[in-house]
């Protein structure tokens, strides 16, 4: 069955959170800032909310989207604890994670199956959630260009070796990036030789 995908730029920062339903169920992708009205309008049987990387403009929504619908978050192992700890100083509300997703895990939620593929760099936990051939890629790759690496817990050399790990998946997924465009993952493989060359890799 096919997934049908909503989008929706929250916050100063225009941080994409996304819902994706699938066979009647709806999953929302980063709850950013002052995402929950527009998710209360736009879902009908939400079921998880799912973290692509701890930033606060990815989780802000987190914990009151918990309250109201008491669903569980699944956020990548090597963040959980920025849900709780609001490392940037942002304010953010603390959420907490119930299920820790572990490097490159497949989830199972009833009919859909989730791979957290994991691709650190920007954060230690960074990944992409694959759901069918769409990548929700959080801050890993845009359309032309990457995350960033010069935050806290940011790592340059872990980007590096994720660069190169995109660069040898064998299928085309479509990209829906934490900010701006869609873009797909050929389309990026052009770029990312700069990126490599930039970062020194």
């Amino acid at each position: 069955m096919s997934i049908e995908i909503k989008k929706c730029p929250m916050g100063a920062y225009q941080t994409n959170c996304y819902i994706v339903r699938h066979d009647g169920m709806d999953f929302i992708v980063d709850p950013g800032v002052d995402a929950v009205e527009w998710v209360k309008k736009s879902v009908r049987n939400p079921v998880a909310i799912l973290n692509t990387h701890g930033h606060f403009d990815h989780v802000w929504s987190n914990a009151e989207l918990k309250k109201i619908y008491d669903i569980p978050i699944y956020c990548p192992e090597g963040d959980c604890f920025m849900l709780e700890e609001d490392p940037f100083a942002q304010g953010t509300p603390p959420s907490r994670c119930d299920i820790a997703v572990k490097p490159d895990e497949t989830i199972n939620i009833d009919s859909l199956e989730l791979r957290f593929l994991h691709f650190p760099g920007h954060t230690p936990g960074s990944s992409v959630i694959e759901i069918d051939d769409h990548w929700f890629c959080g801050d890993f790759l845009f359309k032309d260009s990457i995350g960033r690496v010069d935050f806290p817990y940011s790592d340059p050399a872990a980007m590096q070796a994720s660069l190169q790990k995109a660069l040898k998946y064998p299928k085309n997924p479509i990209l829906h990036p934490g900010h701006g465009p869609d873009s797909t993952l050929e389309e990026e493989k052009q770029n990312i030789p700069y990126w490599l060359r930039h970062l020194g890799g």
